[in-house]
């Protein structure tokens, strides 16, 4: 597999900083290329989330630069280990960030949601309300949101079309920092050829709809990283003119 990737990240029409952090490292290997794409969306209610989502950043960008490296080189890459792997990272970091905070009388944390793409197959850790979708000629989502909303959904006590305006709707069931044990969900599954991988953290997608990310960022919508990257400003731009008030961030993975 070869990638293209391209993101966007805003602060927004309300807040005065960005507490959204990503990034996108793609690296070649003897089995073909490995890209790796993270989000984390620091507590907006919470003191410096921008804190904390750049510290889990740097941790798992620190994994993929050394220990995937290690994993690839001796050829011990195994699901088992990815796992053990990333759950400690998120375990550690939930009490680096619970430490800082108690030490200064607040509260920070973070979401976290990255995907590992390596030879045929992706690897998801998710933790809060960022999501990873995956989009051929439909959106599906892959993660799902560990909020108080989502619950009540599943219970059978709210609708969808409720949640989207309920009051409850920023409240987390967990998050990096601010969780007194975190559980990452971990994901995986195959690689759809021509498929796009897309990233975003909550403030992102309320505003707008799933056919009009389809109609962006579709891998026949976005082809290449200039089509990406226009369709990710475009979006943010019509979430911006919608009155979301969050902090907005997009990124986007094509697998060929």
């Amino acid at each position: 597999m070869k990638y293209r990737a391209a993101y966007h990240t805003d602060v927004g029409i309300k807040k005065k900083n960005n507490q959204d952090s990503l990034a996108i490292k793609i690296a070649e290997t003897p089995n073909g290329q490995a890209a790796f794409a993270i989000i984390c969306d620091g507590m907006g209610g919470l003191a410096k989330g921008e804190l904390a989502s750049k510290e889990v950043i740097n941790a798992y960008c620190g994994w993929f630069e050394h220990d995937f490296v290690k994993l690839v080189r001796t050829g011990t890459f195994n699901t088992a280990i990815l796992k053990e792997q990333w759950d400690r990272i998120a375990v550690t970091e939930n009490e680096k960030l619970k430490a800082y905070g108690e030490s200064r009388g607040i509260m920070i944390g973070t979401t976290l949601s990255a995907i590992l793409m390596y030879e045929d197959r992706y690897y998801i850790i998710h933790v809060g309300d960022s999501r990873v979708y995956e989009l051929t000629d439909k959106m599906e989502q892959l993660t799902q949101d560990q909020t108080l909303v989502a619950r009540e959904i599943a219970a059978g006590r709210l609708t969808p079309e409720q949640a989207e305006t309920d009051s409850r709707r920023s409240i987390l069931l967990q998050c990096v920092g601010a969780s007194p044990v975190v559980e990452p969900d971990f994901i995986r599954g195959y690689i759809t050829q021509n498929a796009s991988y897309l990233l975003c953290s909550d403030g992102f997608r309320h505003k707008i709809s799933g056919d009009e990310i389809m109609a962006k960022l579709s891998p026949l919508a976005a082809p290449d990283e200039d089509k990406m990257k226009e369709g990710c400003i475009f979006l943010t731009d019509l979430v911006k003119y919608r009155k979301e008030t969050d902090n907005i961030t997009v990124l986007l993975v094509k697998a060929e």
